[in-house]
């Protein structure tokens, strides 16, 4: 059975929560999170460290002020986030409170969020003051303005607009004002967790999971990865998305060493950290790691490297790696799955498996992380411990389908061909329709709609992108004109900054 090996490896009943509480109980006051030392320039607030008492008392802060707002278990709340100790500290705040978390991508604005949060039925989202250029808390005002069923915004920062509810905690908050959560009835590691979007040529695509399969997730690329116990941890890659979660909050909740998180990307910036943090693993967007590498920013201490590939049709030409620290690349589905695989002595990418997939590679005991096979539509499907199932919301109606996978394996859309001599797949097109920038997929028909709305005779391409895989360019009479129209309609970032000149949208 493809979910043998990978429950006994931490605990079939564990929680993200359980996991927190393991290592903090262990040495409270180790460091357990660090923000990137150039917060201030992103968040307009001063960076924090955290050991893991302090961070659990911020942790169990938060949960007693969602519950005082009157939220109740299973609430769903979003979160869009920098990749800051913010932003763990917001996640693991929902889950202790009972309640179910829904990160989104911190570039989303109010069409994609309004739109993705109305099939959810979201009662209240966690944001910050500002990020970067942008105002956080009065976008997300509005996403709330547009929908009915979310009640209350929330924030971290200073200056909030009127109706936004302060979360930066208290540091004379006295503990009868910590949330000391109940046991929930049943398996807790069965419950849903968190909430991710996919992006299909059918919409967003609501994906949801319980604890047991993030902490599959995360475990897969922990032991193909082979990292240590107590390693300190330097992760560029946001908890936005399942593939964040898996490779950021995760390992670190496995290893229970410091997690430091790197925003964006700043060479100085993160060689500084690398200097403070001396982490055992880093995580790291795949297109990256050569470029990185010979800058000299990945030798000692560093003994592992995760390399995301959200292109996963790009590992197969990747650059042959010479670095010391042993590379794992973790070919990412979109918020259906990821695939790890470590490189081999002469450094070439590993084909993809066709059937189990199993870690550690090569190892005398693996852990049967998932499962591969071709559909008769020719395109990956995956199944496994760490693949969702059911839909969300959950049906309700009788007689109605609560699984859109009956059989378990769920559709990647990309599409692939196999060598049954050589047991793998290789992938040979990505999902039809659908254009990839880094975290960030669209569909292309909406993208064009958009643009038309806004300029009927601008033009919207996707080009391709050697670091995000695909990149959108825009031409248009006026440039700026459609640019602030497309602000101001509450357009993803990075369709609006396709009419601005490449330096400045990049």
């Amino acid at each position: 059975m493809i979910l043998s090996g990978t429950a006994n490896a931490i605990g079939n009943r564990a929680t993200l929560d359980d996991l927190f509480r393991r290592v903090g109980v262990r040495h409270p006051d180790g460091l357990a999170l660090a923000d990137p030392p150039n917060c201030e320039l992103i968040t307009r607030q001063p960076p924090r460290c955290l050991t893991y008492a302090e961070a659990d008392r911020a942790i169990s802060t938060l949960a007693a002020k969602l519950r005082a707002l009157g939220l109740q278990t299973d609430a769903v709340v979003a979160i869009q986030l920098a990749n800051t100790v913010d932003s763990v500290i917001a996640l693991l705040g929902v889950l202790r409170a009972g309640m179910i978390a829904v990160p989104l991508p911190l570039l989303w604005r109010v069409q994609e969020a309004a739109a993705a949060l109305s099939t959810i039925g979201a009662k209240a989202i966690i944001t910050c003051a500002r990020a970067g250029a942008y105002a956080q808390a009065e976008i997300a005002m509005q996403v709330a303005a547009e929908m009915f069923p979310i009640r209350y915004v929330c924030g971290f920062g200073d200056n909030l607009p009127d109706g936004v509810v302060p979360l930066d905690e208290r540091v004379d908050a006295p503990v009868v004002d910590f949330y000391q959560p109940t046991a929930r009835p049943g398996d807790a590691a069965a419950h849903v967790a968190v909430v991710t979007f996919d992006v299909t040529a059918e919409g967003f695509v609501p994906r949801a999971r319980s604890h047991r399969e993030l902490i599959a997730g995360g475990l897969a690329a922990f032991l193909e990865g082979g990292i240590a116990r107590d390693a300190a941890i330097l992760s560029a890659i946001p908890a936005s998305s399942f593939a964040g979660i898996a490779l950021t909050l995760v390992p670190w909740l496995l290893s229970g060493g410091t997690l430091g998180l790197h925003h964006g990307f700043d060479p100085d910036v993160f060689g500084e950290q690398m200097r403070a943090i001396q982490p055992a693993a880093v995580v790291l967007p795949g297109p990256a790691l050569t470029p990185l590498a010979q800058t000299g920013l990945l030798g000692e201490p560093v003994k592992t490297v995760l390399g995301l590939w959200r292109a996963p049709d790009q590992i197969a030409a990747a650059a042959s790696w010479q670095g010391e620290a042993a590379l794992v690349d973790l070919a990412c589905f979109g918020e259906v799955g990821l695939l790890p695989a470590r490189r081999g002595p002469d450094g070439r990418p590993a084909p993809l498996p066709l059937g189990l997939v199993a870690v550690p590679h090569g190892a005398a005991e693996t852990v049967a992380v998932a499962e591969t096979m071709r559909n008769k539509t020719g395109t990956l499907v995956l199944r496994g411990p760490m693949v969702p199932t059911r839909p969300f919301p959950p049906v309700a109606e009788p007689g109605g389908e609560d699984r859109f996978a009956p059989d378990g394996f769920v559709d990647t859309g990309y599409v692939c061909k196999i060598s049954r001599e050589a047991g793998t797949l290789t992938l040979t097109a990505p999902p039809s329709g659908i254009t990839a920038m880094g975290y960030y997929r669209f569909r292309q028909s909406e993208v064009d709609a958009v643009v038309a709305t806004a300029d009927p005779s601008a033009v919207i391409v996707a080009l391709p992108d050697a670091q995000l895989g695909q990149r959108l360019a825009g031409r248009a009479r006026n440039g700026e004109a459609i640019t602030a129209e497309l602000e101001a309609y509450g357009v993803n970032a990075l369709v609006a900054g396709a009419f601005r000149p490449r330096g400045i949208a990049a």
